[in-house]
């Protein structure tokens, strides 16, 4: 039988939250050096152009993701994180991102990954994301690749 996963908006300071996101700097730490927590300072949990969503398997929470704004019309995918590999939860946490955003009013998503982390630029790609120029704190940041889609594309 197929495991359902069922994604829902929460506040990212929800005590039951808290495990997964420390689990995802744990996890970026050891890998890259970078806990990614400083990116994650500005959240407005009044501000519905902020969203957090987790992903539960069976009332366990197994991944995360975040949509906060760039500007008006363009979302920064952050937090993505899926506790365990091949099981399609960061991808559906990613589409349902992708929908709210749109309904959010985004025309445009952007993310940063490292440069060292292939799978998620590979996954990243498969979902339609293509490689762009660094933005913002990242311009200069040799080890950082940003990706970006539209969401105005059928893809």
């Amino acid at each position: 039988m197929a495991e359902i996963i069922s994604i829902r908006t929460v506040n990212p300071d929800n005590e039951k939250v808290l495990a997964i996101t420390e689990e995802l700097s744990e996890n970026l730490y050891l890998r890259f050096g970078s806990d990614g927590k400083n990116s994650f300072q500005d959240w407005q949990n009044n501000n519905s152009k902020f969203v957090f969503v987790i992903a539960e398997i069976n009332d366990e929470v197994v991944g995360c993701g975040a949509v906060r704004p760039i500007d008006e019309n363009t979302g920064e995918i952050k937090r993505m994180y899926s506790k365990f590999p091949g099981k399609k939860i960061g991808k559906t946490i990613l589409l349902f991102l992708e929908e709210k955003a749109a309904t959010l009013g985004y025309t445009d998503l952007v993310l940063e990954t490292r440069l060292k982390n292939e799978s998620a630029i590979q996954f990243y790609q498969k979902q339609g994301y293509k490689i762009i120029p660094n933005y913002g704190k990242y311009t200069d940041r040799p080890e950082a690749i940003c990706l970006g889609k539209s969401l105005n594309q059928n893809s």
